[in-house]
């Protein structure tokens, strides 16, 4: 299995296959969703203290926040011609 790996800001990696859902932490539901997987002790912050610009929502059920636009990380999601990532 071909493992991609995305880079979600500062260094900090994640498995392009485990995620589900990038989305903007604006709405009502998706700041439940972090309140709740805070709680749960499921939270991982990969902001820097800087503000959540996307929240990624994995298989495992993990909540990444990060500090770059939704649309950057998705971006990074794009594979090219030749089959290889762009990340």
């Amino acid at each position: 299995m071909d493992m991609k790996l995305i880079n979600i800001g500062f260094g900090n990696i994640v498995s392009a296959n485990r995620v589900i859902a990038i989305v903007s932490p604006e709405s009502a539901p998706i700041k439940r969703i972090i309140t709740d997987a805070r709680d749960s002790k499921q939270l991982i912050d990969a902001t820097y203290g800087r503000r959540t610009r996307a929240v990624i929502i994995t298989d495992s059920g993990h909540v990444i926040l990060s500090a770059i636009q939704p649309e950057t990380v998705a971006n990074r999601f794009v594979i090219s011609k030749d089959g290889q990532s762009d990340a």
